[in-house]
């Protein structure tokens, strides 16, 4: 069998594979008391590329909700996104927290 082909008499055959999309997991911004609304703007616009409107947006669904969805991404870069804002909240003194689940 050579490239996904199997030869059946003088019938070639193409096996078919299927290919999944990756699965998309949410980025969420856990609230606490202490990391102040200007660094959840920053870390929004820094690690996630958020236009600042849409980063206050976000910023306020956490103070306010608790929660806020930063958005949908593959896994990989769903956990390097997190790794990144704990550690930028590390760097900074603050213990903001983020977490993903699947979508």
């Amino acid at each position: 069998m050579a490239n996904g082909i199997q030869e059946q008499g003088a019938t070639l055959v193409r096996n078919e594979e299927e290919i999944k999309e990756p699965e998309d997991y949410r980025v969420i911004l856990l609230n606490d008391d202490y990391t102040t609304m200007e660094f959840v703007v920053s870390v929004l616009m820094s690690v996630f590329h958020k236009a600042l409107p849409d980063a206050q947006k976000i910023m306020l669904d956490v103070h306010m909700k608790g929660r806020g969805v930063v958005g949908l991404f593959p896994y990989d870069i769903a956990v390097t996104k997190i790794n990144q804002v704990h550690e930028l909240a590390r760097q900074n003194g603050f213990p903001l927290r983020c977490t993903m689940e699947k979508a």
